[in-house]
């Protein structure tokens, strides 16, 4: 207990200035140098140094007239100096740059067929607000795990009264099989039919599930993981899987051929964020959503 309370001590003395006093001096090879690159006197960088061999106790550094090496402590404490600052570094960024920037999460098909478009649009309208898209296999595509600030969901499994929540538009739904399916022949595929084939169902983030059928008459379910197990197993020929058009356009595989679903109802596309931390431009985001997908069902 002693030894940790005298840890948390030293760790509390620990300052960002004195593990960068360090670098400066190991990467400039000199206190001269290093006081230089730090904009202060050569004693002031004496001083730090002491101050953080005091805090670690232990010293960090060999000074000789020619040369200054680190001790074996000094290398391990300079190993883990620089990943400290580094991480200090991006903690600093990210919270002076997050209206600077927009992440946008999705579990599967991103803005579908708009993706390219959007992107394009945004940076000439918005050229001060970096956009990023985030894949994260949750169901809120992140947004309750702090990866983005404002999701694209397709799925009924999220409760859109904990958040935000707005739909710009709808997608068909497709079917999706094996090249060599019977089916790859035809131009479309009655709801109804599909009933009777092993349906391959993202529980998570997917978009399906038996509810689309009545249910005295649903297919068998084989449950896969995310988006690429969800593939081979099409792929391989032991299930199709029903998805909306922003799959098609965003995963195409060799092997794997999609048909529309020819009386499914559409998938509504949400998009979801924090009501009580809203990015600024949440709102700009959904209005070109809302303009890209149009009043009507997609294809």
């Amino acid at each position: 207990m002693h030894h940790e309370k005298d840890d948390a001590g030293r760790a509390a003395r620990l300052e960002l200035k004195h593990l960068r006093c360090l670098i400066a001096i190991v990467d400039s090879g000199s206190f001269t140098d290093a006081a230089i690159e730090l904009g202060t006197s050569q004693a002031a960088v004496s001083r730090t140094l002491l101050a953080l061999e005091r805090v670690l106790g232990v010293r960090l550094l060999h000074r000789t007239s020619r040369a200054i090496t680190p001790t074996t402590a000094g290398v391990q404490v300079i190993q883990r100096a620089r990943h400290l600052l580094a991480d200090a570094d991006d903690l600093v960024r990210e919270a002076t740059t997050g209206h600077t920037r927009l992440r946008i999460g999705h579990a599967w098909g991103s803005l579908g067929r708009h993706t390219a478009e959007f992107q394009r649009r945004w940076r000439e309208r918005y050229p001060d607000v970096e956009l990023l898209l985030v894949r994260h296999n949750s169901p809120t595509a992140g947004l309750a795990e702090g990866a983005c600030d404002l999701a694209v969901v397709r799925t009924a499994a999220v409760d859109p009264s904990r958040y935000g929540h707005a739909t710009v538009g709808h997608e068909r739904r497709y079917v999706a099989m094996a090249s060599d399916d019977p089916w790859a022949r035809r131009r479309s595929v009655p709801l109804a039919e599909i009933r009777a084939r092993t349906l391959a169902v993202d529980r998570r983030t997917g978009t399906t599930t038996v509810g689309l059928w009545p249910r005295a008459a649903r297919p068998a379910v084989e449950y896969t993981a995310d988006v690429d197990d969800w593939l081979d197993a099409i792929a391989a020929g032991r299930c199709v899987g029903v998805t909306p058009h922003a799959t098609v356009t965003q995963y195409r595989r060799e092997g794997v051929v999609y048909r529309p679903v020819r009386d499914a109802a559409p998938v509504p596309v949400q998009t979801l964020w924090n009501q009580h931390d809203p990015h600024p431009r949440t709102h700009a985001a959904i209005a070109l959503l809302t303009e890209l997908y149009g009043p009507t069902a997609t294809p």
